[in-house]
């Protein structure tokens, strides 16, 4: 058993606007309770509870990229922003996050992403997740996000990519709007995929 501290902010039942106090809780799990959740956050507060969650030392994932931004001065930059609003993926345990569901709700409204079949939490497998994390994680030009419903209907080819930044990396070979790409997602909740990968890049898996 390990113990997981969390702080988070406790709000007085008399005093729903007045200031946040610091309070701590410990939670007692097992390392196997610890599981990847996809969590939604409202009005896009993601990076925000990110902070939090680093500062308190959860592991967590926000999907991101590069995207060009106007300036007021007319001059354009480059910044790093999330690839969808309102989305963070949390290493914790259930218990954990019920706990800053229940006691964090004014600063941080978030829920669980449902699969709507079995009503239950979506769960991520450890090795998608990874494949996830190290596939967006180059922040390449050419890695562009699609709607994992339009993935969901099409069948692809299980592959691993031979070369390049990508090397290593696992998932589902198709077409899309007329081009050949990989494609890794998390069902349900967010898919993205490279640009065009000839044959010869990719091995094919059983």
């Amino acid at each position: 058993m390990l113990s997981l501290e969390i702080m988070y902010n406790s709000i007085s039942s008399s005093n729903v606007h007045g200031d946040l106090s610091i309070k701590k809780i410990e939670c007692q799990t097992s390392q196997l309770d610890i599981v990847w959740y996809a969590i939604r956050i409202t009005y896009s507060r993601e990076m925000l509870f990110k902070e939090y969650l680093d500062a308190n030392h959860i592991e967590n994932f926000v999907p991101m990229h590069y995207e060009t931004v106007r300036m007021r001065n007319g001059n354009e930059i480059r910044q790093l922003v999330p690839i969808i609003h309102n989305l963070i993926f949390m290493h914790t345990t259930k218990t954990c996050i019920d706990d800053i569901m229940r006691n964090y709700a004014c600063k941080y409204p978030i829920r669980y992403i449902m699969n709507k079949y079995e009503q239950k939490p979506i769960i991520v497998p450890n090795k998608q997740m990874q494949d996830f994390i190290a596939f967006n994680g180059t922040y390449a030009e050419q890695l562009v996000h699609l709607d994992p419903s339009e993935v969901a209907l099409k069948k692809g080819v299980r592959v691993r990519i031979k070369g390049g930044i990508c090397e290593g990396i696992e998932g589902e070979y198709m077409r899309i709007a007329g081009d050949r790409r990989v494609v890794v997602s998390i069902k349900g909740v967010v898919a993205i995929g490279t640009a065009f990968v000839h044959p010869s890049l990719v091995e094919v898996l059983d």
